[in-house]
């Protein structure tokens, strides 16, 4: 099935934008921090809300922080408690932002 949505990176606005059906649906704005990249706000405008499109930007943003060899620092309540949500994504943040697990 495929989708009518795309998401670009806007690197002179230092965010991705997700666009539906041609309409900007929703960003991610990111900030770099040497090793690691900031996400900083995570946004879906009015009408596109509720369909897991802010989940999608968090994910691409983690993806891209990976291929660049970074970590990430999660200052968006949005974001963290996406990653919160999905223990799976521990790994792309930066040590120090990693659940403590113990050992079973």
């Amino acid at each position: 099935m495929s989708s009518p949505s795309s998401i670009t990176d806007n690197e002179e606005r230092s965010r991705l934008e997700l666009r539906v059906d041609g309409e900007l649906a929703g960003w991610l704005d990111y900030r770099p921090a040497g090793p690691s990249t900031i996400i900083a706000h995570t946004e879906v405008t009015n009408g596109h809300e509720g369909r897991g499109l802010g989940g999608v930007l968090v994910r691409r943003a983690l993806e891209e922080a990976r291929a660049a060899g970074k970590t990430v620092i999660a200052t968006c309540p949005f974001a963290l408690a996406y990653i919160d949500r999905h223990p799976e994504l521990d790994e792309f943040l930066v040590p120090s932002a990693r659940r403590r697990r113990s050992p079973d």
